[in-house]
């Protein structure tokens, strides 16, 4: 397949295979049965991208830089007093560059059970990269997070949700349990490569089950959308609830910079109560998910 393949109406059938079939959804890896006979796993999971948003578009805007630093000053103690509070663990997905500017916030994450994921070194866009950037750059993340958190990684998910042609592979070659990256079922599924199973278990993401596409704003754009926290507990109250009657996985990703404020964070508490008073759900990392799901398809792993 080449890039001067013509316009798109004219592409020949192969050439638009080619390009779906790249990465696929292969088989549903919904277990038969969730940990302790539960009806819904439930994985919170917050980007801890924190300065890294602006240094990743070659920003040196001291107002964004402190955004940033919100996140890590603030936003990430709110947090885990939630969390702490209802004995809940979660993963956290940390660029390189955040770990290194904030070592001890993740070491204590570590410290009290929670997960530190893969998150890009410096909240790059993977699909601006070439094949051997990109692998540089997955290598010395997990290197840095390994040296940092005294654990390497077990998954990963894409900074901005963003693949290359190369991504997968380089998760291959890594070893990695899993991808959180990706959206196509709200359940967990295995990759495919070109049709062939990868052995990597997908926990999909959604941007409906986002906090940053409610919260966020250009200041200089024309856009400024903003969403009452009230009805974006509701939107998550309501995902999760589906999730529930399905018996299925309810993923949800925030950001320590957006949910983190004080008008904000009782988006988090009011959903864990909401969750716990069903009375059979599950709370995991995503590692935990997905060693739960691979183990259970019968997935042989490394790690």
């Amino acid at each position: 397949m080449t890039k001067d393949a013509g316009k798109p109406q004219d592409w020949p059938e192969d050439h638009w295979r080619g390009l779906v079939n790249r990465v696929r959804a292969g088989r549903n890896l919904m277990p038969a049965q969730w940990p302790g006979g539960a009806r819904c796993a439930v994985a919170l999971s917050f980007d801890s991208d924190h300065e890294t948003n602006e240094l990743r578009d070659g920003g040196a805007s001291i107002s964004r830089l402190s955004w940033g630093e919100y996140g890590a000053r603030c936003g990430v103690g709110r947090i885990r007093k939630v969390l702490d509070a209802h004995g809940v663990k979660a993963t956290f997905f940390v660029p390189a560059v955040s770990a290194m500017l904030h070592p001890e916030e993740q070491r204590s994450l570590v410290e009290d059970g929670h997960e530190i994921g893969l998150h890009g070194w410096i909240h790059e866009l993977n699909a601006g990269l070439d094949a051997a950037q990109e692998r540089d750059l997955m290598l010395r993340s997990a290197d840095t997070l390994d040296r940092i958190c005294g654990q390497r990684p077990v998954g990963m998910r894409t900074p901005s949700w963003d693949y290359s042609p190369s991504t997968l592979q380089i998760a291959r070659d890594m070893g990695l349990l899993y991808d959180s990256s990706l959206m196509a079922d709200d359940d967990p599924y295995e990759i495919l490569a070109a049709g062939e199973p990868t052995g990597i278990v997908e926990l999909p993401v959604e941007w409906i089950r986002d906090d940053a596409v409610y919260f966020m704003m250009n200041r200089f754009g024309a856009q400024r959308p903003y969403t009452p926290p009230a009805d974006v507990l509701d939107i998550f109250m309501r995902e999760f609830d589906g999730a529930y009657e399905e018996g299925g996985l309810f993923l949800l990703t925030m950001h320590p910079h957006v949910i983190g404020y004080r008008s904000r964070i009782f988006i988090l508490d009011a959903l864990i109560r909401h969750i716990k008073s069903k009375g059979d759900c599950w709370f995991a990392t995503h590692a935990d998910i997905a060693r739960h799901c691979a183990d259970s398809a019968g997935i042989r792993r490394t790690r």
